[in-house]
């Protein structure tokens, strides 16, 4: 199966796994009243799923990645290349879940690390789209350790897309807005039981539940939490921007949103995109009107 058609089939499974997820989370809710397009959804969409995972993507691999292997040549000695699929698929996955564990977890307990990570927990209504909202130089620092052996170490060029596919659909899964319950599956398999309280706004839980695939690493390592209850709020107990380019300005810098708005020199930008939108409503009320 060449390279392309693993692209498409991964990109058609991807869609249909985010499909199913929202039907789920209309059936099943794990919190009752959550519309789909809660607050926050377009920024999460447009500028976290869709416009920055675009551009880190040939950023991570033409401009982090290919230059190092290009320079290193370290592909060419093709250490897991005669590997089966799987078994290069499952390696990359478990050693790579294994380091953002580590990671995720020095990033609580660092007050620089958490200034790249805080924008994931900004949310205050989880659903199967809030994992994508994560800062650029965290996803730039995973990225490149996840995809980097793999690339480096010569494996499989479908191993990339198919571990791609496995990490968007267990993050959608993980932090989708379903009531699952897994019992013991949750000790070894991460799930939304656990996850959704590592999002909670509780004390007791910023330090715990950091696994992401394999919830096995929070049980081994003392750091599971998993109350019969379910969690009252979630997101920070600070107050966060609510725009894409204001929270990453934020994670230098701190300042209160509501008051830059009231600036004469700002406010043209955070009326753009309401404007922009009444421009289209009013196009679209003005075709209404010219076909009647």
């Amino acid at each position: 199966m060449s390279f392309f058609n693993v692209n498409v089939i991964t990109t058609i499974i991807l869609i249909t796994c985010s499909i199913i997820l929202i039907l789920l989370e209309r059936k099943f809710p794990y919190r009752k009243g959550l519309p789909v397009f809660r607050e926050g959804f377009w920024v999460d969409f447009v500028w976290y799923a869709l416009i920055q995972s675009y551009f880190l993507k040939i950023l991570i691999f033409s401009y982090i990645i290919l230059p190092i292997d290009v320079h290193f040549h370290l592909s060419a000695l093709h250490i897991v290349t005669d590997w089966p699929i799987w078994c290069q698929v499952l390696f990359f996955l478990v050693t790579h879940d294994l380091y953002i564990y580590w990671f995720h977890r020095w990033q609580h307990n660092s007050k620089i690390l958490w200034r790249t990570h805080e924008a994931h927990h900004s949310n205050k209504a989880i659903d199967w789209l809030a994992g994508t909202r994560s800062h650029v130089v965290e996803i730039i620092i995973n990225q490149t350790i996840e995809f980097a052996p793999i690339v480096i170490l010569g494996a499989d060029p479908v191993v990339v897309p198919i571990k791609a596919l496995i990490d968007a659909v267990w993050g959608m899964y993980i932090h989708c807005n379903i009531d699952v319950h897994s019992g013991k599956l949750q000790r070894v398999i991460n799930g939304p039981e656990m996850h959704l309280w590592h999002h909670a706004n509780h004390n007791e839980v910023f330090f715990a539940n950091f696994s992401t695939k394999f919830a096995i690493w929070d049980w081994m390592f003392g750091t599971a939490y998993l109350p019969e209850h379910k969690p009252k709020e979630y997101g920070l107990y600070y107050e966060y921007p609510k725009d894409y380019f204001m929270q990453h300005a934020f994670s230098i810098k701190r300042f209160d949103e509501k008051k830059l708005r009231d600036k004469k020199s700002l406010r043209w930008y955070f009326n753009l995109r309401p404007n922009v939108i009444s421009f289209f409503k009013k196009a679209i009320n003005s075709g209404n009107k010219s076909a009647v």
